[in-house]
């Protein structure tokens, strides 16, 4: 007679259930509680003492064969995290800061847990109907029309790879190497590095002066592409950049777009720190003529405070983008999946396989609002105003601007070496983080807003020590 006494499972070591899961979880929910309430009062930057930390074997070594307890763990990753730059810290503005929106996170937990691919539709068709929907959303705030595809990347540099290599493979023939594409000294230089990547010589990337105010001098695009013809070269692609990394200028977008439109070019316009300031009255006046971009890249992880690692890609001709991307032949081992109406976004990236990175966008968007983020891109807008306002009444400095985005740009009176020293004197004292770039062979200082938890106390704080030590 068969034995009626159930079989007990195994036990599965790799797979917290129950009471494990939920002592897990609430760590984890205590740990991020504490770093959020502790933001304000937490140093913005921490470079002391690294050495010593790379150093401790008690950081540095290998898994153990049994499991450490979690409290222990996050430990450890507070000692890691505490060094380098806090980028969560309001205080940071340096560089283009990326401030990671809390509710994103929650959308990257919820998101691992689900483990779905999206790299094609059938094995997640709701949840790429998501993702498809946020990208509508975005080509609609654009003005692109109904026939624009793009996909969520890691960030600007893949997606400006993929945008090149749409526009090589529509605008070119086979042997593209006669290619020529046009940018300036203040384009970001992940577009020489994609460019390289997709196989043009160093030469195919043509830089065009700028204006007295650093924006792109179309007169000169117009002659740079009749003399690159005329030399037996083939202009395919004119990079616009809206809002640059070094004092966030946008270029001219509709004389771009008009020079591309009669000279048949590409036009690609680089959003990624400038283009979700389009929200906002204001950014969307500056911004006009960014709807006729061939294709245009943007970093959520930017100006919509998302974590590191989500950037977005849109073209114009979607099919033009899956031509680009698509495989010539067949995957055999694929054979049993459906396609229908929903996009792959495997077509439309070099990426086959791809986590569920649209609800990182998705949620904070419908649990938040569109209006929130709109709001606090406008008190970015006027926090950079502010700034510029104060630091052109300090008699030291010479400020650059009206700024078009949230970057003010400055520099002292006495040189290179005197501003270097002003950043150093303000960053040594951790309260807040500015960072420097060189533009016409001079040395810039730069307060760049661009945090969800920057406002005006925190600017201030910059402002007031850039005021103390400038003499």
């Amino acid at each position: 007679m068969p034995s009626r006494i159930p079989t007990l499972a195994p036990p599965r070591p790799l797979e917290p259930t129950g009471p494990e899961l939920r002592a897990l979880l609430y760590a984890a929910v205590e740990h991020v509680v504490e770093l959020v309430d502790g933001l304000p009062a937490a140093p913005p930057h921490d470079h002391t003492g690294v050495d010593e930390l790379l150093a401790d074997p008690a950081v540095r070594r290998p898994p153990p064969e049994h499991g450490r307890g979690v409290d222990e763990l996050l430990a450890v990753l507070d000692r890691a995290a505490a060094k380098g730059i806090n980028s969560a810290s309001g205080g940071v503005f340096a560089y283009v800061p990326g401030s990671g929106l809390v509710s994103a996170a929650v959308a990257e937990l919820l998101a691992g847990v689900l483990n779905r691919y999206t790299g094609l539709a059938h094995p997640a068709p709701g949840l790429v109907a998501l993702e498809s929907d946020v990208l509508r959303w975005v080509a609609d705030l654009f003005g692109l029309p109904a026939t624009a595809a793009g996909t969520l990347t890691t960030g600007a540099s893949l997606a400006t790879l993929s945008a090149l290599v749409t526009a090589r493979t529509a605008m070119l023939p086979p042997d593209f190497r006669a290619g020529t594409l046009y940018v300036t000294a203040q384009s970001h230089h992940c577009v020489a590095k994609a460019a390289r990547i997709a196989g043009f010589p160093g030469a195919a990337v043509r830089v065009v002066p700028t204006d007295a105010d650093l924006r792109m001098d179309t007169e000169a695009l117009r002659r740079a592409i009749d003399a690159d013809r005329a030399a037996g070269r083939l202009p395919f692609c004119v990079v616009a950049t809206a809002g640059t990394t070094n004092t966030g200028t946008i270029d001219p977008l509709p004389a771009i777009a008009e020079v591309a439109a009669t000279q048949r070019l590409w036009l690609h316009v680089d959003g990624a720190y400038g283009g979700f300031f389009q929200l906002t009255d204001r950014g969307h006046d500056r911004l006009r003529g960014i709807e006729h971009a061939d294709s245009l890249v943007l970093d959520p992880h930017k100006s919509l405070f998302l974590p590191f690692g989500t950037g977005c890609l849109l073209v114009r001709d979607g099919r033009l983008l899956a031509a680009a991307h698509s495989p010539d032949d067949d995957a055999p081992y694929l054979q049993d999946l459906e396609t229908g109406t929903l996009p792959d976004f495997a077509d439309h990236s070099p990426e086959l396989t791809r986590e569920f990175r649209g609800l990182r966008l998705w949620l904070p968007l419908h649990l938040h609002g569109v209006a929130a983020f709109r709001a606090a891109l406008d008190e970015k807008l006027d926090l950079a105003a502010h700034v510029h306002e104060q630091l052109s009444g300090i008699p030291a400095l010479t400020v650059l601007g009206p700024p078009d985005l949230s970057t003010v740009a400055f520099r002292c009176r006495a040189g290179d070496a005197a501003t270097s020293e002003l950043l150093r004197r303000v960053n040594a004292e951790r309260r807040v983080l500015l960072s420097s770039t060189r533009v016409d062979g001079r040395v810039l200082g730069r307060v760049c807003v661009l945090n969800h938890r920057s406002d005006r106390s925190r600017v201030d704080e910059a402002v007031d020590a850039l005021r103390r030590y400038a003499g």
